[in-house]
Order: structure tokens, then sequence, then C-alpha cells
């Protein structure tokens, strides 16, 4: 499992332009899946995202938690996490789980964090999606199953 995490200050995605998933403060959350992954993945990449200290406390430093903030996240899927560009200059996909496994795992992780006390707002799985967002820092942190 890969996940793209961005400390954000607001962010939305839409679909056919109505939006279908919104927050404030909190991180958005690029999720792909790959074939290798199962449910501890999604459940263990869950916990670490909830509990990255990567939020500024009272002095500015990077010390608070997404729980510690009270922040949201929003979850999109992204399949493209897995592109392989080491051929030519069209990337494959095929490192990435099947859409039913890749739903599956999606909404498991996106559970597992509301399982936390987090909201979560989420994407439209296989779906064309415009994600829009505010970076705060800008913070953005690459999670993936070997980390």
């Amino acid at each position: 499992m890969r996940i793209l995490i961005q400390r954000v200050t607001r962010a939305e995605v839409r679909v056919d332009g109505r939006v279908v998933g919104s927050i404030g403060t909190g991180l958005m959350a690029l999720v792909g899946v790959g074939h290798d992954d199962n449910d501890a993945v999604a459940d263990a990449l869950a916990a670490k995202a909830v509990d990255l200290r990567i939020f500024r406390d009272d002095n500015g430093k990077t010390n608070r938690s997404l729980i510690d903030v009270g922040g949201e996240m929003l979850a999109v899927s992204q399949f493209t996490l897995y592109a392989d560009t080491r051929k030519g200059r069209r990337p494959s996909f095929l490192d990435a789980a099947s859409a039913e496994a890749g739903e599956r795992l999606y909404e498991r992780f996106g559970a597992t964090v509301e399982g936390r006390g987090v909201r979560v707002e989420r994407g439209e799985f296989g779906a064309e999606m415009e994600v829009e967002l505010t970076n705060d820092g800008p913070m953005t942190i690459w999670l993936d199953s070997a980390s």
C-alpha cells in the first residue's frame, strides 16, 4: 500500500463538478493499493497516518498528531501511485491491485482511520476526480507498507 499524505488547511474532491468530499485542517491522503496488500497493511498505515506528529504545537514544532489537533482526513483512491515508469514513456500500472481488492482495502483504510475517532471524507472510487487543496507547510510525506 502506498499513501501520499499532505498536511492541509483545506481540501476537497469533486466528481462531475459536484463536491463529494471536503475537509478543513487535516490530512489529504492519496491511497494506492498493490497486489500484496491486505487488511493488516491497511490498518497499520491508517494508524501510522493518524499518529504521525506532523502538526505544529504552540511552539511551532511538529509535535502533534491528527488526533491531537482534532483534524480530518480526505482519502482519495489513487492507483497511479503504483505507476512503473522504468521502461518507455507510458506508465504501467500492473503492480496496482485489482479494482475489487483496491476498493476493499481503500475502504478498510478509511474505516480504520474513522475507528480512531477521525472524521474521514472520501473520493469516489474509480471515478475521474478533481482534487483541490491547500498544502500547509508544505508538508508532504510518503508512506508505504515498507515504512
